[in-house]
């Protein structure tokens, strides 16, 4: 009897593992990528059960049903402060050239922001420079302040700036801090505490929780980084407030535009649509853009893209930005686990003559992703892009340029997770001044770093090669 026992469920094992593996083949390819169908199908083949329970956590990329439906709310919102901005007589929508307008015309399709004139743009590579302009600005705030970031730690950075919030919120300034739960949750409750005397609104964004009313995916994150003061500059790049040197002993390289025009604007209109989705309130709109006179003549634009935004790829706009160009292609990630049309994007432009550079750092804090990325390192190469590997600190920052004329920056690192699953933020500017100041800071990267050779990289260990297409692999889960 014990051994038909065993037998009867040992033969019920089979049956559900089997029914498991027959449904996925089903359901797993249903708008999904091939990449990401062939991942989730070897991991169901070999795990059936655990792949199912993994599948069911963060098998779809689509948040709760509860923001969707506050999600169909968000378009009015927006649309408010699109007429707000619009309406201002400084709001200029430029006469692009044909190479150019293209472009522009994708990026207002995707996330409904069009490109404006007469911005002022500094780039920002010094960590703690960055630190010291945004509390000097918060200082100066007469209105409102506004902090959007993935990571907000109580270390020596983030006391700075919590702080000038401070200081802000008692001489009357309305100060609101979006964090993500995640990224900030070693930090959030001691974050919340400190500001919350001085009347600063900290919210998290994305909470999770077994037992919360309306808990949201813990790999859906608001991975973007932005601080608006007064609608009169922003901030926008890789940077958190947290110190340059992590945990881990590893100090972090960033980029940040330090902006100020109308396109400030447009950074407001991304912070007040996080902060509905988060808290289903909707902010004043006319005190929250001003108009203020354009400073220069940058045209720039700004994408916001993530779950709460099916159309607004930042992936989508990468590669076609990439079959646009002509001349050179540069791009800078700390990682870089594309897709199969962004490299097939990347390939196909130095088939068509053009100079592709991929700068990466060597240094790294996820062991899987370095692995995953180095195994795309002797495609790459044998396809005539360039592959340097950046020594010595961290380098974070997430950039690139095509030609002499775009220069794109942001949260946004070159992995299915900023393509699809996070909310990000990249920064466009259709200029050939502030291209030039971006590729100053690129070819200094080239000069600290390592640049590969196909014949060089094929000497490491068949380990090496065997522990990088394994985690190839997991690439699209990553």
């Amino acid at each position: 009897m014990v051994f038909i026992g065993g037998e009867a469920w040992a033969i019920a094992y089979l049956a559900v593992e089997w029914s498991i593996r027959l449904v996925m083949i089903v359901v797993v390819p249903l708008r999904r990528s091939p990449d990401a169908s062939r991942s989730w199908l070897l991991l169901v083949f070999f795990l059936p059960i655990p792949a199912l329970v993994i599948y069911l956590l963060i098998g779809r990329p689509t948040y709760p049903r509860w923001r969707r439906q506050r999600f169909v709310r968000l378009p009015a919102i927006l649309a408010a402060a699109s007429r707000e901005i619009a309406h201002s007589r400084f709001c200029r929508r430029p006469d692009l050239p044909g190479t150019l307008a293209g472009p522009a015309l994708l990026i207002e399709k995707l996330g409904q922001f069009p490109a404006l004139a007469g911005n002022d743009v500094k780039l920002l590579s010094e960590y703690d420079d960055v630190i010291d302009r945004i509390v000097a600005d918060i200082d100066q705030a007469q209105q409102t302040v506004h902090l959007l970031f993935y990571i907000f730690a109580d270390d020596e950075t983030g006391r700075r700036v919590m702080d000038s919030l401070d200081r802000a919120a008692r001489r009357g300034v309305r100060c609101r801090v979006l964090i993500d739960a995640i990224g900030s949750r070693q930090w959030a409750q001691r974050v919340s505490k400190l500001l919350a005397p001085a009347g600063v609104e900290v919210r998290l964004a994305l909470r999770v929780g077994l037992f919360r009313r309306r808990p949201a995916r813990a790999d859906l994150r608001n991975h973007r980084k932005i601080a608006i003061i007064d609608s009169r500059v922003g901030y926008v790049g890789s940077q958190n407030i947290t110190n340059a040197v992590s945990s881990w002993n590893i100090a972090n390289e960033e980029l940040v535009a330090q902006v100020v025009g109308p396109i400030t604007a447009e950074l407001q209109a991304v912070f007040i649509a996080d902060w509905f989705m988060e808290t289903d309130e909707e902010l004043a709109m006319p005190a929250l853009f001003p108009h203020h006179h354009p400073d220069a003549g940058v045209v720039a634009q700004v994408l916001p893209s993530g779950p709460d935004y099916p159309d607004a790829g930042v992936g989508h706009l990468m590669a076609a930005l990439v079959h646009g160009a002509r001349e050179r292609v540069v791009i800078t990630t700390p990682y870089f686990v594309p897709d199969e049309a962004f490299l097939q994007a990347l390939k196909t432009a130095v088939l068509r003559g053009v100079e592709v550079h991929l700068v990466v750092s060597y240094l790294t804090d996820h062991i899987l992703v370095k692995f995953a990325q180095r195994s795309y390192y002797s495609e790459l190469l044998r396809a005539g892009i360039q592959v340097h590997l950046y020594k010595g600190r961290f380098l974070h920052a997430k950039h690139v340029t095509f030609d002499d004329e775009i220069a794109l920056l942001g949260s946004s690192n070159i992995d299915i997770r900023s393509f699809v699953l996070n909310a990000e933020i990249s920064f466009v500017a259709f200029d050939r001044g502030v291209t030039a100041q971006l590729r100053r800071e690129q070819i200094r990267c080239f000069g600290a770093s390592e640049t590969l050779t196909f014949d060089g990289w094929e000497k490491r260990t068949i380990a090496h090669k065997i522990g990088e297409n394994l985690a190839r692999l997991a690439g699209p889960l990553l």
